[in-house]
């Protein structure tokens, strides 16, 4: 009798190749990437192959090929492109934004605009008043003006505050609910909301924006909270 052995399948090898072959590119073109591509491209595969071991759902063990496939490979790259992060605590150089070189730093201040939408009343804030958009949002800005902790808050309107992100092949902008002062001097970015399918891309997109704004430092201390209850609002005020 003779001795089996076990072939690998060689048409996942070549997807798995190509993928990580375009997260590398992609790594490698970052302006504070410390590893050439030959470095980089071993660890992303490592990465990669336990991505579709561990996150790819199938029915069947022979399904998993269909992952790296259109539109499912877009979709990974996608995922994998917003949640590799450079290992700080390993001494690799954090991540940091790029801005835009065309746009100079604003104030609330400098906001004016009109609306023919319900508005609200606020103190504590540059605008006088908030639109309502919602009830959530109506609560939020309640609890935003009267919490002992909130130094300034304004609802992010007109502001042209807004964090990118990846989804179905294009870049699109999120754009958070309210942006508060605390009395520690901290940032807070506040979302509140109910369902939303693309809920764990945004907030994804959300943490990855603060740590890096945080690793550069110009811009002191920002955080990012998610409300789904508005009764938890001043409880979340209160961790932050």
């Amino acid at each position: 009798m003779g001795i089996l052995h076990r072939v690998a399948d060689p048409t996942r090898l070549l997807a798995e190749t190509k993928r990580t072959a375009a997260l590398t590119r992609a790594y490698a073109s970052q302006d504070t990437r410390e590893a050439p591509a030959h470095v980089l491209f071993p660890q992303i595969l490592a990465i990669v192959k336990r991505f579709v071991s561990d996150k790819v759902t199938v029915g069947s063990p022979e399904k998993r090929i269909d992952a790296f496939l259109s539109p499912y490979w877009g979709f990974a790259i996608e995922r994998l492109a917003e949640a590799i992060r450079p290992d700080v605590s390993s001494g690799e150089a954090p991540e940091v934004p790029r801005y835009d070189k065309g746009r100079e730093t604003g104030s609330t201040a400098d906001v004016d605009f009109w609306t023919s939408k319900p508005v609200k009343e606020v103190k504590k804030s540059h605008l006088n008043y908030v639109v309502s958009d919602s009830k959530w949002e109506q609560s939020a800005a309640y609890h935003l003006d009267n919490h002992a902790r909130v130094a300034a808050f304004v609802k992010n309107q007109a502001l042209g505050f807004t964090i990118p992100y990846l989804h179905k092949g294009g870049t699109h902008e999120y754009v958070p609910d309210f942006i508060a002062r605390l009395d520690n001097g901290v940032q807070l970015i506040l979302e509140v909301k109910g369902y939303d399918e693309l809920e764990d891309v945004k907030a994804q997109a959300a943490e990855r924006w603060v740590a890096a704004v945080n690793a550069d430092g110009r811009f002191g201390e920002w955080r990012y909270v998610v409300s789904r209850d508005m009764n938890a609002i001043s409880s979340a005020l209160d961790a932050a």
